[in-house]
Parts: structure tokens; sequence; C-alpha cells
């Protein structure tokens, strides 16, 4: 979204390794052409500073051990009817965010540009999890559960884990969710989830006020997004991490003067569009080498005459993912109708086909069905990225950050490895574990 790349142009590999320092930003590009930008909230695309658990367990996801990284997903109720602002930090910034369209924007004589980054409706963390942990817990108040029709909740199908896809069970398995889980239990993660995306929606609505009470609306576009969805237990997951709708189909909505009023867009879009999409809005010449395209074609009432250079726009989006809870490089291509999605190499793991039009909840792998439309799908994908030379890099990546650690650490390894946020499971056979660092940290670097 910050850089109109691709990651592995970006090598942003994990939650911690994200964008150079000085990467310019569409946000930077508008203020050089005399737009005045204003950020509030969560801005971590250059690093999200999470824990040092989190960025080893990124390091050592080719080690051949299972452990247990995240907290079990859970719910917790807090407050009363009256409690509406749960998520305290998101509330000031949004405070924060109104009070400068009130008093700052309002007053301005040269074009603004206003960013405002929310951790809702992601999980909370879960302290009961350990010292080191995620962010597991599904946290809402009665005023805002009460708005969730529970009738309306679909609980989803779960493929056995005997039968999971490897990395799918890797996943499972790291997140804690290859336990027991009652119908009940996970109604009620989804429930609290909507919740949380229903305090969120509050949220923009009180910046929606502020422009209309500034009479600012009616000459302000407005874009909601996200950086990633989440699971709530489909598949057997929570989080994000993930190639299945949940995680990786995020909402995008655009209202403003010229854009096409409840209107929804059929065509596959992505997050890097998003930076070719800002620059055009403000008629500012767009890169030539980025990977996204604007979005105005698709958004605008009356098209413009002039469509990209670039030629039209792809019939496919690209994803990918290289951090922590999933044991090999993912790389999805996806159509209207199809999702292909394939691992590390694209031989040592067998990759996943899904006919969406056919299969919308994505239980049935059907690659060794259609074996000409992955061939085919697989051909557009390596012509975007070489991802069995890109997966190699993050693998050598990786070991050599893993190395420069361990030797930072020196005597006091040992201790530190064995109580991260798998403690729970390492310190039962703590030796064991560490054998298979080690034999792993032996395995000459892949060739690139």
């Amino acid at each position: 979204m910050w850089s109109g790349l691709f990651t592995h142009l970006t090598e942003s590999w994990n939650n911690f390794k994200g964008l150079d320092p000085d990467y310019v930003t569409w946000m930077d590009l508008m203020q050089k052409h005399g737009y005045y930008t204003q950020k509030y909230g969560k801005l971590d695309y250059t690093s999200g500073h999470h824990s040092v658990s989190n960025r080893v367990e990124a390091w050592t996801r080719d080690v051949e051990f299972l452990l247990r990284q995240e907290g079990r997903p859970k719910v917790n109720l807090t407050g009363d009817r009256r409690h509406v602002r749960v998520m305290k930090a998101d509330w000031q910034v949004t405070d924060k965010a109104v009070t400068w369209i009130k008093k700052e924007a309002i007053n301005l004589t040269q074009p603004f540009a206003l960013y405002l980054g929310l951790n809702l409706p992601h999980p909370y963390p879960s302290p009961y999890a350990g010292e080191n942990f995620g962010s597991s817990t599904f946290l809402t108040s009665p005023y805002w559960l009460e708005k969730v029709k529970y009738e309306a909740i679909k609980i989803p199908t779960w493929t056995s884990l005997s039968e999971m896809h490897p990395v799918d069970y890797y996943s499972s398995y790291t997140k804690n969710c290859t336990g027991e889980f009652t119908k009940q239990e996970v109604r009620s993660i989804r429930a609290f989830y909507y919740a949380m995306c229903a305090e969120t929606d509050a949220m923009l609505g009180e910046i929606i006020s502020a422009l209309r009470d500034t009479d600012l609306l009616k000459k302000t576009i407005i874009m909601f997004t996200s950086d990633h969805g989440e699971l709530a237990m489909e598949h057997r997951q929570f989080y994000k991490m993930s190639m299945y709708e949940g995680s990786s189909h995020v909402p995008l909505l655009v209202m403003g003067p010229g854009i096409r009023k409840q209107q929804q867009v059929s065509a596959v879009v992505s997050l890097v569009d998003i930076y070719p999409t800002m620059l055009d809005l403000a008629r500012i010449p767009v890169l030539q080498n980025l990977s996204g395209y604007s979005l105005l074609p698709l958004l605008l009432e009356k098209a413009e005459d002039e469509v990209s250079h670039r030629g039209p726009r792809p019939s496919w989006v690209l994803s990918e993912f290289h951090g922590c809870n999933v044991n090999a490089s993912t790389y999805m291509l996806r159509t209207d109708q199809w999702k292909y999605i394939t691992y590390s190499d694209g031989v040592s793991v067998p990759p996943q086909l899904f006919d969406l039009s056919a299969d919308p909840d994505e239980l049935t792998n059907v690659a060794i069905k259609f074996p000409e439309t992955v061939q085919s799908l697989d051909k557009i994908l390596r012509s975007v990225v070489n991802y069995p030379r890109v997966s190699s890099s993050v693998q050598n990546y990786n070991k050599r950050q893993f190395i420069s650690w361990k030797q930072s650490l020196g005597q006091n390894y040992s201790n530190v490895i064995a109580n991260l946020r798998w403690h729970q499971d390492w310190l039962k056979e703590p030796k064991k574990y560490e054998n298979a660092i080690d034999r792993w940290l032996s395995q000459r670097e892949e060739r690139k």
C-alpha cells in the first residue's frame, strides 16, 4: 500500500523488515507536490517493531519442529452496555484526526491528505500466554456485541487435521488452533470479531461526520481499506498470514466527488494499486516502475480518456508472504474465478488451486483435477516473479539474521530462545529443539 511495489521487489520479508526508512511513499510525493499531509495512528511500514519472538519465529520457519507460537484464540467481554470506547488508543487517534479536521484542515489554503491508521479490528494481546504474548484475544463490550446477529453467523467447515495441506497444518498448529473447539467457541470468536468491526466502523463514521460538519465532505475523497483480513476460525485458523479469502481479501471502499455511487466493482484489485491511485487523484505523474495500477478508471462516474500508459489492468492480482506462522514462502495469483497458491520452489510443497465460483469457501483443492489451469496460472506468476529464486533468497536471509541474533546473545542464547513465545512447548524438550536448529544451521545456504 505504501510502496506500490510487490513484496519481492521491496524485500519486506516479515513484520520486522519493512520498507527502507528513506523509501518515498505516495504521501511523500503528495507533500512534495503541494499537499499538506497529516498522519495519525498506526504507521509501521518501515518496521512493525514486533517482538523478538515474532522475528525469531519468522527466521526459524524452515526448522524441522512444530511449536505453538500464539495463544489459543479466546473471547473477552468487558464493560457494560454503555462502554463504547473499548479500543481507547484507536479512539484517541480518531479524536486527534477529528480535531485536526475541525481546527486545521478547514483553514488550509492548500489541498490535504490525511492518514488514520487503526489497530482494530485486530485481536488484542493475550498476557495469559506468557511474557512474549501474541494477539489472540477477541475483546469487545456488550454495547458492540448486541449489534451482532448471532443467527446470521456462519460456522465454517473444517478439513480434518489429517487431510490438511502441510502448510495449513503448520499454520494451524503454530496458531494454537489444532485442539478441540466447540461450535459455541467458534461462533463467539466470530461474533466478537464482527463487534470489533462495528467499533471500527464507528470511528470511520466520526471522520465522515467531521468532514460533513466542516463542509469538507463534498470536496474530499475517502478511502477505507486494511492491510490484512482476519480468518476468525475459518480453515481452523485465526489471525492472518494466509492466502485464504478471510485473510487476503480486504475491504476497499471509496467515496467522494466524482466517484460512482453505490456501485460494487467486480474487478480484482490490490493494495499495490493504492499508490498510483493516490497520485492519480492528486494529478501527480504516476511512476512507471510501480507494480500497481490506478483505480480511477474503475471509480470515476466519467472515465477519463487517458488510460495508463502501461496498458490495460491485468486480470489477476498477486499476493505473497514470507513471515512467521507459515513454513514456506507463499505466492497467490488470484483471478475472478481461480485462486492459485504455490509455495517455496514450486516443487517441494504441493500447490493449491481453488475454483472460487464453485467453491467460495475454498474447501476443495482441485490442482490435480485441472493441471492445464495450474500450468497457465503458474506461467503468469513466473512472468511476474521468479518465485523459486525469491524463496531461496528469503531462506538465506532468515538464516543470516538468526545467526547474527544468536551471536549477539553469547552464553545467554539457550536461556533466551527457550523463553520466547513458544516456551510452553520448548521447555518440555529444550535440547531437542536446539539440536533441530543446529541441524538447520549446518545445512548449506540455498543457491540463488
